[in-house]
């Protein structure tokens, strides 16, 4: 059955579909309108304004908040961990009623996303970015290869170039897409 393919081909993936997940997600309506699995208890905002490479899943693991009043763009392969904030958007401080201005978020390919951490709007994280669990992140590190930390985030090590693998899977899914037909998905339903 080709619609059973999809848990089969993901199974040895970073981020695999699994049946329970797709279940609680499109049929009992819990984030139904992201087109990649998420965690029931995680919440995601403005779906069309998102971009989520390649086995990138944000809001896979639980209790992740990804609020997309400008657009994120996150690469192939970037991992996120649980309880993540990402934030395009801040509440105004003169009136906490409306959001400032919204600000791109632009998050790299091979990048790790540690627990508890936060990357605000404006941010630009380049490939193979690790962001250390409670990080807050306020400024952008766009050259990537690199492990940050700590509030407000700094570079706390460069990671060696030639030592970072970018590994591709053998069936590359977009979320619930084929990688093949998501260019085509992404025309018609996303606005970036």
């Amino acid at each position: 059955i080709p619609f059973l393919s999809i848990f089969h081909k993901t199974y040895n993936t970073q981020t695999p579909i699994k049946f329970s997940m797709w279940f609680v997600q499109k049929i009992l309506g819990f984030n139904r309108s992201a087109y990649w699995p998420m965690h029931f208890t995680s919440q995601v905002g403005n779906i069309a304004n998102i971009y989520a490479g390649i086995e990138t899943s944000p809001g896979y693991m639980p209790g992740c908040y990804i609020q997309s009043e400008g657009k994120i763009y996150i690469g192939d392969y970037t991992q996120i961990a649980a309880n993540v904030g990402i934030i395009s958007a801040n509440h105004s401080v003169y009136d906490n009623r409306t959001h400032s201005e919204a600000r791109d978020i632009k998050i790299g390919s091979y990048c790790w996303i540690g627990m508890n951490s936060i990357v605000l709007p404006g941010v630009e994280l380049g490939d193979f970015t690790i962001v250390g669990a409670g990080a807050v992140v306020t400024k952008s590190f766009p050259d990537g290869y690199c492990i940050i930390a700590g509030n407000p985030a700094r570079k706390i090590r460069e990671l060696e170039y030639k030592q970072c693998v970018k590994h591709r899977s053998k069936h590359e899914y977009n979320g619930y897409i084929p990688h093949h037909r998501f260019e085509e998905f992404r025309k018609k339903r996303l606005k970036l």
